[in-house]
């Protein structure tokens, strides 16, 4: 990774053009200044996630702002100034929250100004990194179980890309919700998988259609499907029984097949929602827009979540913990798939360590 040098003391990590982990740049500039309703975070977790490597990867995506930018969804810290009209927050206290108010991110920073109303506070004595992976991943999870897969106790739920960050937080989230649960993963994952109470079920040697018939005759009632593309999204579809719901909220695909993947996603779930069979593929929003026009409902379920985190019922997995200097090594790690768990980006000169 590249970096210029001056003798600012914020570091942040820009895509100086759209390419490899290699355009990832270190540039130090100074610490940004709140605005009103805002709050300066002296960042010390921020999340990588597949929505990171995509953005830096193609230049023509809808909303993706000229280069140079910052990526980073999430952040969690400590409050390091407020703007002008913030009362509901005080300096040193330590908060979390997504940075979907700046577009594509920022949270790749030493420092970084958030709107007051986007920040949640944190119980006393969570890991940052723990903290930072409650995020997205289990907002996801959340909003995509209940607000749109619209899950009941007892009910059956195949989760794809079960080892990832998404994917465990689905499986956590599940258990807690009485569902039976199975997920596909690779091989080396499948323990992992077992121990969130799932069934694993290998992407690679086995067929998952097949795979899901047999284990349980009639099929499941929710899909959760990140992976898209048309042919993957038909397969869930098939596995679905009568009164399922299709439930896709992304394109994995895209990192090896490229953007037509997007397209193709949304022709095939077009086109299911047409066929009479009572199964349901339900709209299926990001989670930065929801948030954005649901910003009670995100501080309340996130709130909720860091409480479960708080007492130990949730246990996000931390796939590794790299400096922020070191950006491009955690694309790389997604890159290469197959991690499981969370990548985390933590400030200072090395990993941090969990208390």
């Amino acid at each position: 990774m590249n970096e210029a040098q001056n003798d600012d003391n914020n570091r942040r990590v820009v895509v100086s053009r759209h390419g490899g982990p290699e355009v990832l740049t270190v540039i130090r500039v100074d610490p940004p200044e709140p605005d009103v309703g805002e709050v300066r975070v002296k960042v010390k977790a921020a999340g990588v996630s597949a929505f990171d490597l995509i953005y830096r990867r193609w230049r023509r995506l809808p909303g993706s702002p000229r280069v140079p930018f910052a990526l980073g969804e999430d952040v969690a810290g400590t409050v390091d100034k407020l703007g002008r009209g913030v009362s509901s927050l005080e300096p040193g206290q330590e908060v979390t929250g997504g940075t979907w108010a700046q577009g594509v991110g920022g949270g790749y920073a030493d420092y970084v100004c958030l709107p007051a109303k986007e920040l949640v506070p944190v119980p006393v004595g969570l890991d940052p990194g723990e903290v930072v992976s409650v995020v997205v991943n289990y907002l996801t999870a959340h909003l995509h179980l209940n607000r749109i897969g619209g899950v009941r106790s007892g009910e059956r739920v195949l989760v794809h890309g079960a080892a990832g960050g998404v994917g465990t937080a689905l499986l956590q989230l599940g258990k807690l919700a009485g569902l039976e649960m199975y997920g596909t993963a690779s091989r080396h994952n499948h323990e992992l998988v077992s121990a969130l109470g799932a069934t694993p079920i290998d992407y690679r040697t086995e067929d998952f259609v097949e795979r899901i018939h047999s284990l349980t005759g009639d099929g499941v009632d929710v899909v959760i499907d990140p992976v898209g593309g048309a042919r993957h999204l038909w397969r869930s579809y098939r596995v679905l029984g009568k009164g399922g719901r299709l439930v896709w909220l992304g394109s994995a695909a895209t990192n090896e097949k490229g953007l037509v993947v997007g397209p193709l996603s949304l022709l095939i779930t077009f086109l299911l929602k047409l066929v009479p069979d009572g199964k349901q593929v339900p709209t299926c929003p990001t989670l930065g827009t929801f948030a954005k026009a649901h910003n009670e409902w995100y501080r309340e379920t996130l709130t909720e979540l860091l409480a479960l985190l708080a007492a130990g019922r949730i246990k996000p997995v931390v796939a590794e913990r790299i400096p922020l200097a070191e950006a491009a090594r955690a694309h790389k790690i997604l890159e290469r798939s197959g991690h499981a768990g969370k990548v985390v980006l933590v400030t200072g000169t090395g990993p941090l360590s969990p208390p």
